[in-house]
């Protein structure tokens, strides 16, 4: 009888598979495709959790759709490390014992690295780190442009130059999503400075939105198919980034093809009817500002939330602006989390540490080196002071949303005690910031004075100095919500510098920042050495450089102007910078960084594209395969380049463009081709760019099109913006 039954029990378990009952639902069958996937999931779905897509559900998830086993979404702050863990609506750490990741170098850094290999590491290895800690969106890397030496967050972006920007982009994207994890390319767009961040109403051209602050974001979405975007606070135009609907639906949905999710910046969100229409897919941290909100503001109140859903069942918003919201969603979730191929990551690994090291070994920029002043090999001196609350304070705490809890942090003093000998250092703080904090400004309540007088007459005894200076991640240094109130360096190291200088005339200056700075002391010191925030392993970055077991080979990504008032945007008036808390003018219009000083014959501390190295190179003249062109053909350009020095170096060959007469004013060089090659002493290669109709193009915003105008053309082969080593000039036909 029990056999029988068991028998009959077959039969219709059969039956059923037969008819569809006991299948495999298609959304988790991963040999279809994600679209066939995510239409099958659509379609099994009720309003209230489609709805649930597209709002938090605590400060950095939003919800997955439990009934059907679709996983949460997970983010995490990631601009140079993956930050901790976080309460569930607060900001403050939850206080973990496994979330301490590997600190990685500012992309100020990996920007001046030149280097699209590099940057192809740096976004595997923190795409690693996103992975193991089973991230589905890492909020990185920031891409805006570098417009003002005071802004905040420059320290996150990746220069003043969009071509630059666009091709560093491309791999980093590529190296994060490997992992299975969604890059997330912020600030969409225009998110140039921090004051009045969250309402100020941004005035550009048309021409200068297509050529300076969109072209990394469109790379990132066409050559990197980046599969999120983050929106910016401010507004463009009168209307608010996070759901504007030029920006979101026009340019990025419907121009550029993007098929992934925009999230909005944390308390960006200002307008359910806005936010529905005009191309938002998820809302976070809505009644937050920035950093500073806590709340227990309901998740069930965003704007996103039962406004959203009573709207769509009133027939107020159209259910497709919910399916394509809920479909971008679910198509990231398939991509990410529920891949049948992603890998299983890792954290603080040898390899990140190694990776860490390489990116700030090749980001290093050498701005001066007088009488071969670097690199100091070991014995070479009994006593280095090193001077400077920098060369022992942490620089990746601070900033907010970049602060970072790293599993170690190599500070220079260390990295520097561990080349050269415990013995041969001596340490002095000279000077004292105070603590970081978030909106806030706290000096120290140490004695500069005692501090200041203690430094010199620790130099004063050493036979050489290192002096360790330069910004912090503070309040109104290079931190999130504040810009700087100045282009000097602050704290009284300007004068600490002079008066170390006074008795010892044998004084590197190592400054480590994320924006340019002014050194009156520049012509009385033989060497100076732009370091950034290099991340968990500066200090034996540093030490690699300084010493010469590493040859340095960063460039500048941005120029350091002699004085404020230089900048574009601090030419004009306060409208143009930094506006009148409601609008700002962007005056300056295409003519940003190098663009500007260069057109404008205006002399600068160190150009875009500056960086010496221990060893010389010579460049031969630059051949091009046809003296003129049509826009249906390419251009290519070759240059031979050999190291005549007697140490093994890295140089980055630059490639700019003139147009020599245009309808429409245009800069003096623009950037279109960078290769970075390494030589051995003696040898030589050839460097070969090709360029096309669009590295010769401008944006005419009367036509609202690209035009590739015929006419004479010169191309100019530097070491630098400003320092040119040949050229050669074709005809657009």
């Amino acid at each position: 009888m029990i056999k029988r039954k068991i028998s009959v029990l077959l039969v219709l378990f059969t039956l059923l598979s037969l008819n569809g009952w006991a299948q495999e639902p298609v959304y988790l069958d991963t040999s279809k495709t994600i679209e066939t996937r995510v239409k099958d999931a659509l379609s099994r779905m009720t309003l209230e959790e489609k709805v649930e897509l597209c709002h938090a559900q605590s400060k950095f998830s939003s919800k997955g759709v439990p009934r059907l086993g679709i996983p949460d979404v997970w983010s995490s702050d990631g601009s140079h490390g993956v930050s901790d863990e976080k309460l569930w609506d607060e900001w403050s750490s939850a206080q973990w014992t496994n979330d301490s990741c590997t600190a990685f170098p500012a992309l100020t850094c990996l920007a001046a690295t030149f280097n699209p290999d590099i940057s192809l590491l740096y976004g595997k290895s923190i795409g690693e780190e996103a992975r193991y800690r089973n991230k589905t969106m890492l909020l990185g890397p920031g891409v805006n442009i570098y417009r003002t030496p005071l802004n905040g967050r420059n320290f996150e972006y990746m220069g003043e130059d969009p071509f630059l920007a666009s091709r560093m982009v491309v791999p980093y994207i590529q190296g994060v999503q490997s992992n299975g994890v969604a890059a997330c390319v912020k600030h969409f767009a225009l998110n140039n400075q921090e004051i009045s961040r969250g309402e100020i109403n941004v005035n550009v051209s048309a021409r200068a939105l297509y050529e300076i602050y969109l072209p990394a974001f469109k790379a990132a979405v066409q050559e990197g198919n980046v599969w999120s975007i983050m929106g910016a606070y401010n507004k463009i135009w009168g209307v608010h980034s996070c759901h504007n609907d030029l920006l979101l639906n026009k340019i990025l949905k419907n121009d550029w093809k993007f098929d992934g999710v925009v999230v909005s910046d944390w308390g960006g969100v200002h307008s359910t009817d806005e936010a529905v229409n005009n191309g938002l897919d998820i809302e976070m941290g809505t009644y937050t500002n920035g950093l500073t909100t806590q709340g227990h503001f309901p998740f069930s109140s965003y704007y996103l939330a039962d406004p959203f859903l009573k709207g769509i069942k009133s027939g107020k918003y159209e259910i497709s602006k919910l399916d394509d919201k809920a479909s971008r969603i679910l198509r990231m979730i398939f991509r990410t989390t529920m891949s049948p191929n992603r890998p299983f990551g890792r954290f603080v690994s040898p390899e990140h540490s190694s990776a860490a090291r390489k990116i700030a070994d090749e980001g290093i920029v050498l701005l001066k080196n007088n009488k071969q002043f670097l690199p100091i090999p070991e014995g070479k001196y009994t006593k280095i002071a090193v001077i400077g609350e920098n060369a022992a304070r942490s620089l990746i705490v601070g900033g907010g949303s970049t602060s970072l809890k790293a599993a170690y942090e190599i500070s220079p003093l260390q990295g520097l005690k561990n080349k050269y000998g415990e013995n041969h250092i001596v340490y002095s703080m000279g000077y004292a910031s105070g603590p970081s904090l978030y909106g806030a400004e706290e000096p120290s309540k140490l004695n500069l004075d005692s501090l200041r007088t203690a430094a010199v007459e620790v130099a004063s005894h050493a036979d050489l100095v290192l002096f360790v200076g330069g910004l912090n991640k503070n309040y109104f240094q290079d931190c999130e919500s504040g810009d700087r109130k100045s282009l000097s360096l602050p704290f009284g190291q300007d004068k600490l510098i002079e008066d170390i200088l006074k008795v010892n005339k044998n004084v590197g200056v190592i400054l480590l920042s994320g924006n340019a700075v002014l050194m009156p002391w520049l012509d009385k010191t033989p060497a100076v050495l732009q370091g950034w925030y290099l991340g968990s392993e500066a200090g034996n970055a540093l030490a690699d450089i300084i010493s010469g077991d590493v040859n340095p080979s960063g460039k500048l990504p941005i120029s350091f102007p002699k004085k404020l008032e230089d900048v574009g945007a601090h030419a004009f008036d306060k409208l143009c910078y930094p506006g009148d808390g409601v609008n700002v003018y962007y005056k300056e219009d295409i003519l940003v960084g190098y663009r500007w000083y260069d057109t404008k014959n205006i002399p600068v501390l160190f150009p875009f594209g500056h960086g010496l190295s221990y060893t010389t190179f010579q460049y031969g003249k630059p051949t091009i395969s046809s003296k003129s062109i049509t826009t249906a053909d390419s251009l290519v350009v070759t240059i031979p380049v050999k190291n005549t020095g007697k140490v093994v170096g890295k140089e980055v060959v630059q490639l700019y463009v003139n147009d020599e007469k245009s309808s429409l004013p245009r800069p003096l060089k623009e950037l279109k081709g960078f290769d970075k090659i390494s030589l051995q002493p003696g040898e030589e290669k050839t460097v070969s760019f090709t360029l096309t109709k669009e590295d010769v193009s401008y944006y005419d915003d009367k036509k609202n099109a690209w035009i590739a105008e015929p006419g004479n053309f010169k191309i100019m082969i530097g070491a630098s913006a400003a320092d040119i080593k040949g050229t050669a000039s074709f005809i657009l036909k």
